[in-house]
């Protein structure tokens, strides 16, 4: 049980960016890559990663992930929508989070919509999602162990990480399928 709370803990699970990190003004680009850099830094697969980039941003904003920028600052509006990108990007293709986002950058721009309340909604499905994920862990290595428990005992850790690899990735891949669904059902209700 302790080596799998360790190995969560390594995963920084908890690191995202809150309203309250983000400054009452509007930051530069290299400003808003260092507080992605410093937040995220720890979930880092490789040193030489970027979490954030200015080519990123600047293709965020070409291809209208979020609305125009203002005096080559972002707002803390901007950054939170591009936290959101930043979260997206690993499961959702960048056209789907166009999809996503086009009507709630609408809103932004157009009605006030209150981005920072439904980001902290986010972040508290988030935590939600992360003490599931745990519980979920913890009976996924219960499982693994488990299940090797017939073979060769020199074989048993490397292949109750192999079960575990491709449970994960079918998993991803179920709540991936899942998202893309609800992409085009959004797609389809425009």
């Amino acid at each position: 049980m302790d080596h799998v709370k360790k190995f969560l803990d390594q995963l920084e699970l908890d690191k995202n960016i809150t309203v309250e990190d983000i400054p009452n003004i509007d930051l530069y680009m290299d400003q808003v890559i260092q507080l992605f850099e410093s937040t995220y830094s720890g979930t880092k697969r490789n040193e030489d990663d970027k979490i954030l980039t200015k080519t990123m941003i600047n293709n965020y904003a070409k291809g209208k992930l979020f609305f125009q920028i203002k005096n080559k600052k972002y707002s803390k509006e901007h950054i939170l929508l591009i936290s959101l990108i930043f979260h997206l990007k690993g499961t959702i293709s960048i056209g789907d989070i166009k999809r996503v986002l086009e009507e709630m950058n609408e809103k932004i721009v157009n009605e006030k919509f209150d981005l920072p309340q439904f980001y902290g909604s986010f972040l508290t499905i988030v935590s939600e999602n992360m003490n599931q994920f745990q519980r979920d862990f913890q009976e996924l290595v219960t499982s693994a162990e488990n299940e090797v428990q017939a073979f060769d005992e020199k074989d048993k850790d490397y292949l109750e990480k192999v079960l575990m690899i491709s449970s994960l990735s079918y998993m991803s891949n179920l709540y991936r399928r899942a998202a893309e669904k609800l992409v085009d059902e959004i797609q389809g209700e425009e």
